[in-house]
């Protein structure tokens, strides 16, 4: 198994040192350190950080115009920031995730949980991730719902029915995981109604009403503020 690699950001020497220190806690931990903002954007780009813990208040390109930097390099535009700031208030929190970045880590820290918090950010960095590939996915079941739909009433029907029966099963079993419970329950109430009408239990009128519902739910709003997930995820 690969490390994970970790590009700390600060000026300060003792933090840089602590940081260090405490990261190293962890085995699967890999750190490198930069003092400023500048080299920090260089580092990024030749070593490929799986996460960059990054100062907020430095002197000359402090820890927001160093973001902008990395997000505007293809390079590094999608390697998660985590601020670490004594700002760490609310309104101070929804700037950081607006700019780019993926949470906050509050100063001072605790060294000797330092490196728990960073792989609890990570967890939710990979939780985010995989959230982003499942809303693709179920957008483009939502496509083929609407196709399948058009063919119900015709010769295909029967074949139809059965694609939609795998795409709501799929989708009860997952979007749950992802938070979103309500399109879980309407795509078992349609994979019922499908299993029903194969069966000659149910009808069509059944499974069609069940099928808008599942497709309307899935034209509605996909993302939560990151804000709120994030500090969710922080607890």
């Amino acid at each position: 198994m690969s490390a994970v690699r970790i590009l700390h950001v600060d000026d300060e020497p003792d933090i840089r040192e602590i940081v260090a220190m405490s990261l190293g806690l962890n085995a699967d931990f890999e750190v490198r350190a930069c003092s400023n903002g500048a080299d920090a954007v260089a580092a990024a780009a030749e070593w490929s950080p799986s996460l960059i813990l990054l100062d907020v208040m430095m002197p000359g390109m402090d820890g927001p115009t160093t973001l902008t930097h990395l997000r505007n390099d293809p390079r590094t535009a999608d390697i998660p920031v985590l601020f670490m700031t004594a700002r760490a208030q609310a309104r101070e929190l929804q700037q950081f995730i607006a700019m780019g970045a993926q949470g906050v880590i509050s100063k001072p820290f605790d060294p000797m949980t330092l490196a728990f918090t960073v792989r609890s950010h990570l967890q939710a960095i990979r939780l985010e991730s995989l959230r982003a590939v499942f809303v693709r996915r179920a957008k483009s079941d939502a496509a083929m719902l609407a196709s399948c739909r058009s063919s119900l009433g015709q010769a295909a029907g029967a074949a139809a029915a059965s694609r939609i029966r795998e795409i709501a099963h799929g989708l009860a079993g997952a979007a749950g995981l992802f938070g979103f419970n309500q399109i879980s329950s309407d795509a078992a109430a349609l994979e019922e109604a499908v299993v029903a009408k194969l069966g000659g239990e149910g009808s069509a009128q059944d499974l069609t009403l069940a099928l808008d519902g599942l497709m309307s739910r899935l034209d509605g709003e996909w993302d939560a503020p990151r804000a709120k997930r994030t500090q969710s995820a922080q607890g």
